[in-house]
């Protein structure tokens, strides 16, 4: 086996293969601008290379590689060979073996699989211990010969402070995770993980797997993560782009369905029905509602003649496309198209020759009477029907879906002069996407990533289905985690709702991230969150967990604060949103601003977030600022990666005074 030198050696051979392959790539690209062939076909060849070239002179620095693979001498395809595992390949010189190993590729799985009992024809498996890039250490477990025990390298990567933004888990990898990631992309996946069990890395990785595996097919499809907020998206920003993915679209689903300007907020009854499902069918009536019936001959110019369809094939043509289900839009073309072609038939049958110049003219001519019939409209514009309340003799859409309670709480108090006036809130986003659903249909994509889906809605959901429903889904959340007013209570109901209800559940209930005590904290809030999930074991018995009375809340957080600035790492002041400004003032009067080490954060944008230190401040004012209060306590006690301070000047809530 190799030594520590000749490792340190090897480190430098992939420097070189690094730097070749970035000097192929540019190559390529002046080659490229040469090779013959059709304007379609350069284009595309061009921005593959210049992606290529531009994609590993952005890569991020980092340890070319994490382990080391060396097979035994039983029978099989890998016999005998050694293989460095990194988180992208390194070519070898000449098309020769790889330098490194992508973790992705199948023989890489071993690493994350093999073990004692079955060793998979590894013989030895080695970790790396790095500082920045300079290799330190490795350790063996020697599989062949039945030697497993815990690795003090994987451990330490565990428990690594955090500093910044979300890492990757390339090197950390555990069993169950690496079967999730490397589910199939034809695979609806649920992943149900309490606080630190790694399901977002694991959602974040089987999207790089995805790509790696399914390239061509999810290039022309794309592939979507969809986040909870901003501040989530910043932190997870750094991980696909570590492990050599750049062009994976991430956002919020607001953003996502940000066609109006959100100016207005709604009053929670208010928000409450407009994110119910029963909305669906509101607009779908209020949509469908618009087309008539025939009731008249349709007369076509066509210079000095007139073609004439009469109303009972009219009737025909509206209630047959009407029965087809087809989106707005497409049904209101199928029906141009099919008195078009009953004119076509006429002029046939009289001699004439229709050509497509002709057919294009009777087209629009057909306009005006379609637009009685079957009316062209925004999803603005029904929306704004159906916010304003019924009209005049008008049926009314939400009758018998809504109580009158609910169609009151739905309508505007003081509806808008017209649809430019309105101002829309960030729930009518989700209602003029189903409208716009409905229309037309939106663009799909090949997987779909939705993390923290728990608090996702009814309505929300079907935006989410709408953009998978030829793809596949990965659905990450915790159900004990669940903040929204809407916020799931089983999974099977989100994963309908969603468009898969054959989704597959599973559970991961190992925590990497939060040491045991606090997760033996947070466990004694479970019973009183009324979802059924299986309580966290911990993976470290490392960490800190102080609960301590206080006479006065900014000074014990300063204190708190000036104490957790000994330790290395990230600190995360967690507190009610109403708390917050006294509390940033408090520490700020001290010297202690905000920065890259130190947040102050409301409890209802810390989700998805982790600090190495935590102090959360008066967990009774957290549970009461919301229905849900006790479910975003959750959330907050296990943000702490290392260590949690829990500061209280009134009783704890009874669950935690146990």
């Amino acid at each position: 086996m190799a030594t520590l030198d000749e490792e340190r050696a090897y480190v430098e051979r992939c420097k070189d293969g690094l730097r070749r392959m970035l000097k192929d790539a540019r190559d390529n690209v002046i080659v490229g601008e040469t090779v013959a062939g059709d304007r379609y076909s350069a284009e595309r060849l061009g921005r593959h290379l210049k992606s290529l070239a531009k994609e590993l002179s952005e890569a991020p620095e980092g340890p070319p590689f994490f382990g080391r693979l060396d097979f035994g001498h039983d029978p099989g395809e890998h016999r005998g060979r050694a293989y460095h595992i990194g988180r992208r390949h390194i070519a070898g010189e000449h098309g020769g073996t790889p330098v490194v190993v992508d973790w992705r590729a199948p023989v890489a799985r071993a690493f994350y699989r093999a073990s004692a009992r079955d060793p998979q024809g590894v013989a030895v498996r080695r970790r790396f211990g790095w500082s920045g890039t300079t290799l330190t250490s490795f350790e063996d477990e020697r599989l062949g010969q039945g030697e497993q025990g815990e690795s003090r390298i994987l451990a330490a990567e565990i428990e690594r402070p955090r500093v910044g933004p979300m890492r990757d888990i390339v090197a950390t990898i555990q069993p169950e995770q690496d079967d999730l990631v490397r589910a199939g992309l034809d695979t609806s996946l649920c992943v149900q993980g309490a606080p630190g069990t790694g399901k977002t890395a694991v959602g974040l990785h089987r999207a790089a797997y995805l790509l790696y595996a399914h390239r061509r097919r999810l290039e022309r499809s794309g592939v979507l993560v969809l986040g909870p907020n901003r501040a989530f998206l910043g932190y997870i920003s750094a991980v696909l782009p570590a492990l050599g993915e750049m062009d994976v679209e991430q956002t919020t689903l607001e953003r996502l369905l940000a066609t109006v300007p959100v100016t207005a907020a709604d009053a929670p009854a208010t928000a409450a029905v407009k994110h119910d499902v029963r909305m669906a069918e509101v607009l779908r009536k209020a949509l469908y509602g618009r087309i008539g019936k025939p009731v008249e001959p349709v007369a076509v110019p066509d210079g000095s003649y007139r073609w004439r369809v009469y109303e009972d094939e009219l009737r025909r043509i509206v209630d047959d496309t009407r029965r087809a289900s087809l989106p707005y839009a497409v049904g209101r073309e199928r029906v141009r198209a099919r008195v078009v072609e009953a004119v076509r038939r006429q002029a046939e049958s009289r001699g004439a020759i229709p050509n497509a110049a002709w057919l294009r003219k009777i087209g629009r001519a057909v306009t005006t009477w379609l637009d009685t019939v079957w009316p062209a409209v925004k999803p603005v514009q029904v929306l704004y029907e159906v916010l304003r309340g019924p009209t005049g003799d008008a049926p009314d859409p939400a009758r018998g879906l809504l109580t009158d309670a609910e169609r009151e709480a739905l309508t505007w108090a003081r509806p808008p002069r017209s649809v430019k006036t309105a101002k829309w809130s960030a729930a009518d986003l989700v209602l003029l996407d189903e409208v716009a659903g409905l229309i037309d249909r939106p663009r799909g994509y090949g997987h779909v990533i939705v993390d923290e889906a728990q608090d996702l809605s009814p309505m929300e959901c079907r935006a989410v289905a709408r953009r998978s429903e030829h793809g596949s889904l990965t659905v990450l959340g915790d159900l004990a985690q669940g903040t929204t007013p809407w916020a799931a209570t089983s999974w099977e109901d989100r994963l309908a709702h969603l468009g898969k209800p054959d989704g597959q559940v599973v559970a991961l209930t190992t925590g990497f991230r939060v040491p045991a005590a606090v997760v033996d904290l947070a466990n004694r809030l479970l019973a009183a969150l009324e979802v059924r999930v299986p309580e966290t074991r911990s993976y470290r018995s490392d960490g800190r967990l102080r609960v301590t009375p206080v006479t006065g809340l900014g000074k014990g957080v300063v204190a708190a604060v000036r104490e957790a600035m000994t330790f290395e790492g990230s600190i995360g002041v967690i507190a009610a949103d109403a708390d917050v400004p006294a509390l940033t003032a408090a520490l700020r009067d001290e010297g202690l601003d905000e920065d890259e080490r130190l947040s102050v954060m409301p409890a209802t944008l810390c989700k998805g977030l982790e600090y190495d230190h935590v102090v959360v401040a008066e967990p009774a004012a957290i549970a009461e600022a919301e229905r849900r209060g006790l479910n975003r306590l959750y959330v907050a006690l296990t943000r702490a990666v290392s260590r949690l301070d829990v500061l209280h000047a009134r009783p704890l809530p009874r669950q935690l005074a146990a």
